[in-house]
């Protein structure tokens, strides 16, 4: 498989927080559900995100917008609008501590505030994924913190946008697997439209795929990372000598060959982890380690946390939907454990950007 489909296994959103909102100006929400990933846009009207500690951004209709979690941030109709509507974890919204959860429904899968007078009331779609398993650490630990793909570049996309808009509001069985799949495949088409744009500023490693021999490399590793690969027999595999792979591959994707397969080893058993019904031997064999207690050092070292610590927190932080939703001291440990660990992944995490706008098309 390439680069990113080995990413990508996932999106898979159950049961994703998919809303319309309609709304008057002014409006201003303030974001702070934890959420690890959600996709803005709007369908009429015009918005402006503003990350905490970044500049604001402005979303026009048909634009997504890809906000990565935990971080808070506020979307309104203007950057100067002050928030009167909290959204908390677990999707609660609130204005001064009281919910408006029943007051401002105004329908299936619809929500917000509207004057008599308002002929043409903002109108945005918003869909959030509720937990990070959903998503993969892997990716999320590379996309920037806001990440905006313009409308018109790619007509498929587009057409989803409006495909979405229209199901949102339906209530049909099974309507919510059609809802998570619509917006998996949104994700998907804003980081298809990311790691294709010459300034999207996505990580080399990433970029690597498309190179005709280093693609090839990464391929191989990702598919079969248990095997015991060496510089010599990777570059045998894709046809070149084993310095001129090194070389460019360091280059390309800013580590040695070996060192991302370690890496890439250890990010894949983190995932594995958090399946209760994989023993830790049974994940050391998946992705190369002899046994059980090398998989164990190794993942030590590397993460700061034996693979059991790791488990029993993913589980913790997975029980709760959000690490925002685990009460009291579970919540301090849970999030201090994962910050922890995913300081301590893999180098291609390091320089992430916090704000990529893709040019047009």
């Amino acid at each position: 498989m390439d680069t990113l489909t080995g990413l990508l296994d996932g999106p898979k959103a159950r049961g994703a927080f998919l809303l319309r909102s309609v709304l008057s100006t002014p409006w201003a929400l303030r974001i702070e559900d934890r959420a690890p990933l959600s996709l803005i846009t709007m369908l009429d009207g015009a918005a402006w995100i503003l990350p905490d500690g970044a500049e604001p951004v402005l979303v026009r209709p048909g634009d997504l917008a890809l906000l990565r979690g935990p971080e808070a941030y506020t979307v309104a109709d203007h950057p100067r609008s002050e928030p009167d509507i909290l959204i908390g974890p677990g999707q609660i919204c609130s204005r001064d501590g009281a919910s408006v959860a029943t007051s401002m429904a105004l329908g299936v899968r619809t929500w917000g505030e509207t004057r008599p007078d308002d002929e043409r009331p903002s109108v945005m779609l918003s869909g959030t994924y509720l937990a990070e398993h959903e998503i993969g650490r892997r990716l999320l630990g590379h996309l920037p913190t806001l990440l905006v793909r313009p409308a018109g570049v790619d007509t498929t996309v587009d057409t989803l946008v409006q495909l979405l808009a229209t199901e949102v509001t339906r209530a049909e069985p099974g309507q919510e697997v059609v809802l998570d799949r619509l917006l998996d495949l949104l994700v998907v088409g804003v980081l298809r439209s990311w790691l294709a744009a010459p300034d999207g500023e996505a990580p080399g490693w990433l970029r690597a795929q498309a190179d005709e021999v280093v693609g090839p490399a990464l391929r191989l590793l990702h598919d079969d990372p248990a095997r015991p690969w060496t510089v010599a027999a990777l570059a045998t595999e894709v046809g070149v000598s084993r310095a001129g792979l090194a070389r460019r591959f360091t280059a390309l994707v800013g580590e040695p060959p070996m060192a991302y397969l370690a890496n890439w080893r250890l990010a894949v058993a983190a995932d594995l982890l958090r399946d209760p019904g994989l023993t830790v031997a049974a994940v050391a064999r998946r992705v190369g380690y002899g046994d059980a207690f090398a998989l164990s050092t190794a993942f030590k070292r590397v993460r700061g946390l034996t693979p059991q610590e790791h488990r029993r927190l993913a589980a913790s932080a997975e029980a709760g939907d959000l690490l925002g939703g685990v009460p009291g001291e579970a919540a301090d440990h849970a999030t201090g454990g994962i910050a922890a660990e995913q300081s301590s992944t893999a180098a291609p995490s390091a320089g992430v950007p916090t704000t990529v706008v893709l040019a047009a098309g």
